[in-house]
This record gives structure tokens, C-alpha cells and sequence, in this order.
């Protein structure tokens, strides 16, 4: 409200302006609310606009409108394993991990219906997009490690600890975020250590 006491003056946006502005709006509904409860409805309210002008940005409805925010989310994930060459591998690893777990942290609901599975709009897409997001992220830290071709029993302890990362946040959102973020951080670094501890008894490299 101006304070001549009218409303704004409507903003028209681009093309790529909206529907960046959409899949904002519907990942942060997504993330704290399981995909099933959220309708188109309540994407154009939160949006400001109109039901059919979010069928014109995604003529697929809310499972195409899913699978953008989810590739949204993607790609903020992805970033958070990237971390510079710099420093103590402990400490790449705790920052990488301090992203991760904020990002956690902040959608909730809508990562745990991610990783659990079973939502509606689930699908070989949705999976293959996720899946994606491990492999980037054991891509990441096997470049840390400084091993250009590790070998099976490295790549396994490596994608192990990813999968461990994922249960071990599902079930600390599930503990109601106990115990703290920091506690959990660390728990996290040492069971990386301790599993290439054990992976050097195998693979020497």
C-alpha cells in the first residue's frame, strides 16, 4: 500500500521472470507441505495470480510444476558439495555438510516426502532427478579425496556414506531437529572417517 493509500501498481514480468517466480513460490509450498496436499490453487494464491495463468507456464499441472521446483531444489543441493581444494579434508567435508543440513533444515516436509517415497507425483523422472543429486555429491568428494580412478570398494564407501547422510537427516527432521545441527554435522564427518578407515583395510589406495 502507497501512502497515497492505493495498491502498487501491477509489475508484468518476462516470460522466464514468471515462471522462475512460480517455481519459487511452489518449492517453498513443496517444502513444507507433502506434494499431495499442495494444489494448483494454492500455488497461484501464494503466486498472486490466477489458476489458469499457472496452466499456462505449465500446461502439465502440478506434476510437471513438481518436477521444476523439485529440479530447483536439485540444483541448490548440488551446490552445496561444492567446496574449494583448500584446507583439511574435515573441514571441506563440515562446510559442505553445513549447507546440506540448512538446506535440510528449511524443507522439511518436502524432503522427507522426497526420500521416503510413495508421493503421487513420485515418478521415474522425480527419482531420476534425485538420484542425479547422489551422484553429483559422491562425484564431489571422491574429487577430494584426489583419487582420479578410485577404485569399487572407495566408490561404495563413498555413495554408502551419501545414503547414511540421507537416513541420518530423515531421521533427525523425524526427532523433531535433535540433536543439534552441529552435533549431527560432526557425528556425520567421523562416520566418513571411520568408513574410510575401515575401506583402507580393503583398498590401499
Amino acid at each position: 500500500m502507497s501512502s497515497s493509500g492505493t495498491a502498487p501498481a501491477y509489475r508484468r514480468l518476462t516470460v522466464d521472470q514468471r515462471r522462475s517466480q512460480l517455481i519459487t513460490t511452489a518449492l517453498g509450498l513443496f517444502a513444507h507441505r507433502p506434494p499431495e496436499e499442495v494444489s494448483l490453487d494454492d500455488v497461484a494464491a501464494a503466486a498472486g495470480v490466477s489458476r489458469p495463468l499457472v496452466y499456462r507456464y505449465f500446461p502439465g499441472g502440478k506434476q510437471q510444476l513438481y518436477e521444476a521446483a523439485l529440479r530447483s531444489a536439485a540444483d541448490e543441493l548440488e551446490l552445496c558439495f561444492a567446496e574449494p581444494q583448500t584446507g583439511p579434508l574435515t573441514q571441506r567435508l563440515s562446510r559442505a555438510l553445513d549447507r546440506y543440513l540448512t538446506f535440510v533444515s528449511g524443507h522439511d516436509a518436502g524432503f522427507m516426502a522426497l526420500l521416503q517415497g510413495g508421493s503421487v507425483v513420485e515418478t521415474s523422472r522425480t527419482s531420476a532427478i534425485v538420484d542425479e543429486v547422489r551422484r553429483a555429491a559422491a562425484a564431489q568428494i571422491l574429487l577430494h579425496l584426489d583419487t582420479p580412478h578410485p577404485r569399487p570398494w572407495l566408490r561404495m564407501a563413498v555413495r554408502t556414506w551419501i545414503t547414511t547422510v540421507e537416513a541420518a537427516s530423515l531421521i533427525w527432521l523425524d526427532e523433531g531437529k535433535r540433536p543439534p545441527v552441529e552435533e549431527l554435522r560432526d557425528w556425520l564427518v567421523d562416520h566418513f572417517v571411520a568408513m574410510l578407515t575401515v575401506t583402507a583395510a580393503r583398498d590401499e589406495e
